[in-house]
């Protein structure tokens, strides 16, 4: 993976002494909205006098995040001091003390890089009566080396000037290098906060989902054999009787829908595609959690999205196995067309998004806004990398596993479904079965929602990987109880009533992410908001999409199991 990392453009520096050290730019935007992002020099700094500059390579995991370097124009060495020294002058007129202001106002912040290592300062700040304005205008870096590495950066921001029209503002800065002990490996630890995510409630609530998983799975133990073996107790006894003693009893239960319980379920084409998308995410997010935890993937720019958008193109195959299996199983003949739509499916709603955000955020021309050239290369892994796996992964699926072999016939007239009671309706168990995955997660979900929207680094993928697990678990044990409870009411809808009652996972989620938005930040503006709100639906649905599959192939084994133990006619 570091192989792949570095080909990708992803620097890793030694430096000789006196050598050169960049000092780059990023981004400038205001500290509530962390997606709000503009060039640094948007705002009217000025530059220093270096000018050459060795080129910087940008990855595709920058250029989709916005990461907008500019070399700042100052001179730095490897272990050479530099003295507090002026770099530049800004001369201050009205339109760019007004955009200054605004800036202030708005609790403006810069990032910058040294050696990949992230430094934030802040751009100014007001007096307590909000009339007068002041810009920090002295950078006073202090770099931490160990042998021939960078290892730490500090920012001291000095030098408050008052904003006043029509004047020269002197930029200055001083370098002091240290010797530091800190290992080249662990230079990033820094960034962490093992205080917020190592926290009690942390632990506190992967132990209350495990006791969650307790309950489930002893729950549907006691379905398996306690209720299903007096299911097939009665069914052995019906069999012993003669056929007028039969019509005369009461027949109900699970047993009667054997004829159609495997009847192909309602629109094959989407239902196999959105099950194919599924254990393709699920496929994705357990290999991004397991290099996340082998590699710090948090600490190269871009790397995890980089890293993310590989894998999904990797894993297409998964997508055509299990998507044109299944629709080959339900007899659909439209195959290439379900090849296409299982495809695009997940890049055509990400790239949906994107585009409509983007759209916002050139309107504001902010650094957010993703280059044509990033575009076309996203489309080029669409059509040349992931429609052809995809492809070889349907024909694989038809030919090893799209033949129906199930172990009872399908009539060839459905069976009227009866009526039953309201809260046997497959519509209320798609509402109620996405409560419990959701309850086994949505701790998890305050973490990931905070590392992405406000400024934690996430890193204890191990936490992850163990909800991952346990929402599997949930999910499964979830929607085989709902889909047994179903076919005893002797509705055998339970394909897509398996699926959407785990998909409905993710309304919880959306829900959530609104009480998140306006309880648990200060963001504001159009921009922000559309970002959050759109990136969010598009989180929500991948999310709900894999737990649909995963609720969907448990079940579909536990349909089959139930069936091939009961003796049929």
């Amino acid at each position: 993976w570091k192989g792949l990392l570095s080909s990708l453009g992803i620097p890793r520096f030694t430096y000789q002494d006196k050598e050169e050290v960049v000092l780059w730019m990023n981004t400038v935007g205001p500290y509530h909205n962390r997606q709000e992002t503009y060039k640094y020099f948007s705002l009217p700094f000025c530059v220093g006098s270096k000018k050459s500059i060795s080129h910087y390579h940008e990855t595709l995991g920058e250029a989709l995040q916005g990461v907008e370097l500019e070399f700042s124009g100052l001179d730095i060495k490897f272990k050479d001091d530099v003295m507090p020294a002026t770099y530049c002058e800004i001369d201050l007129d009205k339109e760019k003390r007004d955009a200054f202001v605004y800036a202030i106002k708005n609790h403006y912040w810069y990032q910058m890089y040294i050696d990949d290592l992230p430094i934030w300062g802040i751009v100014g700040e007001a007096d307590e009566n909000g009339e007068d304005y002041y810009l920090w205008t002295y950078k006073k870096l202090e770099i931490g080396f160990n042998g021939n590495r960078i290892v730490d950066v500090n920012l001291t921001s000095e030098g408050k000037v008052k904003l006043v029209p029509n004047t020269k503002i002197q930029m200055s800065y001083s370098v002091k290098w240290k010797k530091s002990d800190v290992k080249f490996e662990d230079r990033f630890d820094k960034y962490l906060d093992p205080s917020f995510f190592q926290h009690r409630i942390h632990w506190f609530s992967i132990f209350n989902s495990f006791m969650m998983v307790i309950f489930l799975v002893g729950l549907v133990s006691m379905i398996l054999m306690r209720t299903l073996r007096k299911d097939y107790a009665r069914y052995s006894k019906e069999e012993e009787m003669d056929d007028m003693d039969r019509d005369l009893g009461d027949e109900y239960g699970w047993k009667q829908v054997h004829g159609d319980v495997f009847r192909p379920s309602s629109h094959p084409l989407i239902f196999s595609s959105l099950i194919g998308s599924g254990c393709q995410i699920f496929a994705v997010s357990l290999i991004v959690i397991i290099v996340a935890m082998i590699e710090d993937l948090y600490t190269e720019r871009g790397s995890m999205l980089s890293t993310a958008i590989f894998v999904y193109a990797a894993t297409s195959p998964v997508n055509g196995y299990f998507g044109g299996s299944l629709y080959a199983r339900q007899g659909g003949r439209r195959w290439i067309k379900q090849m296409f739509i299982g495809a695009f499916l997940i890049p055509a709603m990400v790239c949906g998004t994107a585009f409509f955000i983007n759209f916002i955020a050139i309107y504001y021309h902010a650094s957010r806004a993703i280059p044509f050239g990033t575009m076309v290369a996203v489309c080029c892994i669409c059509f040349f990398v992931i429609l052809p796996l995809n492809l070889v992964g349907t024909i694989l699926g038809r030919n090893l596993s799209g033949q129906p072999n199930f172990p009872c016939r399908v009539n060839a007239v459905p069976r009227p479904i009866p009526e039953k009671k309201w809260f046997m309706e497959p519509a209320v168990i798609v509402c109620l079965g996405g409560i419990l995955p959701f309850g086994s997660i949505f701790i998890e979900m305050y973490f990931i929602f905070t590392s992405f929207w406000a400024y934690k680094i996430y890193y204890v993928y191990g936490f992850m990987m163990l909800v991952l697990v346990i929402l599997c678990i949930v999910t499964v044990c979830v929607t085989i109880v709902c889909t047994y409870f179903l076919l005893n009411a002797e509705d055998y809808r339970w394909q897509w009533t398996s699926f959407l009652s785990a998909a409905s996972t993710a309304i919880y989620v959306y829900m959530y992410s609104f009480y998140y938005y306006f309880f648990k930040t200060k963001m504001y503006g159009l921009f922000q908001t559309s970002f959050y709100f759109g990136y969010m639906a598009v989180f929500s649905t991948a999310l709900g999409i894999m737990c649909g599959a995963i609720g969907y192939m448990g079940t579909s084994a536990f349909v089959r199991k139930i069936y091939t133990n009961v003796k049929i006619d």
